[in-house]
């Protein structure tokens, strides 16, 4: 069931309206549970059977590095947290999940953590297709800039035809802003989210421009006329235009970057 970007656009609005809001709801019909284990990040995101978020949880950590769960007893314990806070508010018991991987990794990656935590996979698959598969694209590019990774997945006729995946992300600006102002890695993770007080965007242009090249690299060959990106290290501001004038295309930059993955993977049940 792919839907506009528009009304994706409002999903995500309200999604990140309700993030940590652990009050009761009265929800009718199935809900879908979506969990996304980021490299920075672990949320976990319910939608009902029209694909509206009825619950969405986010805490700051680092379960996956470079492919690898760095974490893995704590990232077993935060969705257990989830999954108990959901359960409180949508008042049901929550027995599966689906969830994501980076492209070009093994989805192990994640399944184990969920199993591990007492759910059922439902649907797994790659950060950037999962995005892919909940819009109606055509000739398009999404591009999923995580704490660690790119992932690119090339969109012909609402079917994925492409998808990799590159070591080059947040994490990276991150260690560019460390150098910069002199500060430990903490620190520069504060500088980052505060991007416009720090002047972040032009200390993270060198490797902005490291993953437009990488992007251009997986559009090679494809008829491409359209860039989406998604991923929390798009939520820095001014990003798009970095995109725009390197890769010579039309991009769109959705108004929760932090938000579309977790939505993509909750929604992959009503396809």
């Amino acid at each position: 069931m792919a839907i506009s970007w528009e009304l994706a656009c409002e999903r995500l609005d309200r999604a990140a309206a309700m993030m940590n809001d652990t009050e009761p709801v009265s929800v009718e019909g199935p809900i879908h549970i979506g969990i996304d284990l980021g490299t920075a990040d672990v949320v976990l995101m319910a939608v009902d059977g029209e694909g509206e978020p009825v619950a969405v949880f986010l805490e700051w950590t680092e379960v996956v590095r470079d492919g690898v769960v760095v974490d893995f007893v704590g990232a077993c314990d935060v969705v257990r947290k989830f999954v108990a806070m959901a359960e409180e508010r949508l008042g049901i018991e929550i027995t599966e999940a689906s969830t994501s991987f980076p492209p070009g990794t093994d989805a192990r990656l994640s399944t184990n953590i969920l199993e591990t935590a007492g759910l059922d996979v439902t649907y797994v698959e790659d950060e950037p297709s999962c995005v892919a598969s909940l819009l109606e694209l055509d000739k398009a590019a999404v591009v999923d800039i995580g704490g660690g990774t790119t992932g690119t997945a090339i969109v012909k006729d609402g079917e994925i035809v492409f998808s990799d995946d590159e070591p080059t992300g947040g994490k990276h600006i991150t260690l560019t802003i460390a150098g910069h102002y002199d500060v430990d890695l903490e620190k520069a993770e504060e500088y980052k989210r505060k991007a416009e007080e720090y002047r972040i965007l032009p200390i993270a242009k060198p490797t902005l421009e490291r993953v437009s090249d990488i992007v251009a690299s997986h559009m090679k060959g494809y008829e491409v006329e359209s860039i989406l990106l998604s991923g929390g290290t798009c939520c820095l501001p001014g990003i798009e235009t970095i995109f725009e004038k390197e890769l010579k295309l039309p991009v769109h930059l959705p108004s929760q970057p932090l938000m579309l993955t977790p939505l993509s993977i909750a929604s992959l049940a009503l396809r």
